[in-house]
């Protein structure tokens, strides 16, 4: 029962994180929110950077569970990356009230270092790791040109995704989602098609 009691707090914590920032995560405001007693809350978590912590890796598995996992059940590689992308975009629109988790969190601690940062820098760190590994395994298939920088490729990416998130969130314009897709799309669609051609 503790561990399904501090499951639903952290699932709370996400979303107070996703709105507010992290550093305004305390436990006495969640503790105000969920209608606990501070004390309570320290039962789950002993400090405030143990509760960030917390919600970050619990933001984590949202997002494995959302955006990462789904993906493979597409081909390794130039399928598999464009999953990816479709479901970070599914995530974005159906996900926190305040957008990407990690976009906010990695815009709030760039500039501070220490525990909270680390964390933040190896778990979005690694959906780089995997976005580029499914672009490399697409120029291993022939997929995409052999002197395709898969690094770069994932950097513009991941650079759009970013820039949706923002006019989504700020502006509120759905269309910005639309846009990514129809930009991710085809640019993967025109390395795909440089490949083809100079195999022909």
């Amino acid at each position: 029962m503790g561990g399904a009691k501090r499951d639903q707090i952290l699932e709370r914590a996400v979303v107070l994180a996703s709105v507010e920032g992290l550093e305004g995560l305390t436990i006495g405001r969640l503790a105000a929110d969920l209608g606990m007693s501070k004390s309570g809350l320290f039962g789950h978590f002993g400090s405030k950077e143990d509760l960030q912590l917390a919600a970050i890796g619990r933001a984590a598995e949202i997002f494995e569970g959302r955006v990462i996992a789904p993906a493979a059940t597409s081909e390794a590689g130039l399928d598999r990356a464009r999953a990816l992308t479709e479901n970070w975009l599914d995530y974005l629109m159906n996900g926190f009230e305040g957008g990407c988790f990690f976009h906010a969190a990695s815009l709030e601690f760039d500039g501070r270092p220490g525990k909270v940062k680390d964390e933040i820098v190896r778990l979005t760190g690694r959906w780089y790791v995997v976005l580029e590994d499914q672009l490399r395994r697409a120029i291993t298939r022939g997929q995409l040109p052999s002197d395709t920088d898969a690094t770069l490729l994932a950097f513009e990416m991941h650079a759009l995704l970013g820039e949706a998130n923002w006019a989504f969130r700020l502006f509120g314009r759905s269309e910005a989602l639309t846009r990514a897709r129809v930009l991710l799309n085809s640019k993967l669609a025109r390395a795909q098609g440089a490949g083809e051609r100079r195999s022909a």
